[in-house]
């Protein structure tokens, strides 16, 4: 989704909205190419097994299914891994908590792999994403 250059410096904003099961809102906001800022609104519902996040407004008839594979004790670094959908493939995103600075984040992740439930052939997979300062 974020690899095809249509949809730049993607944001996440997860709130707990309930506990026990779980459920988020989240917001995932991203810039085209113009400048302008979009965003994708849904809620995640938490399952014996992951998320399940259904889309809202037009997007509300789309669902994908997500698991936290890892983080680090800080709470800085979450890795999500979702599955394939009608429209995406699946993938693995790796995120850090806004204003922190991770330096070296590929090496970190690299070198904790099984802490984030990474595997080598999902290291080798992986597109890295910098925010342009």
């Amino acid at each position: 989704m974020w690899l095809d250059g249509k949809r730049i410096l993607p944001t996440f904003t997860y709130q707990v909205t309930q506990t026990d099961p779980a459920v988020l809102a989240d917001d995932v906001a991203y810039s085209t190419p113009a400048g302008e800022i979009k965003h994708i609104f849904g809620t995640d519902r938490e399952t014996s097994d992951g998320f399940v996040w259904r889309g809202k407004g037009l997007q509300k008839l789309i669902s994908s299914r997500w698991t936290v594979s890892g983080h680090n004790p800080e709470g800085t670094i979450l890795v999500l891994r979702f599955e394939k959908t009608l429209f995406t493939p699946a993938g693995i995103d790796v995120l850090v908590r806004d204003g922190y600075e991770v330096p070296e984040l590929r090496a970190l992740v690299a070198r904790n792999s099984p802490f984030f439930g990474l595997a080598p052939e999902d290291l080798a997979s992986l597109t890295w994403l910098y925010e342009k300062r």
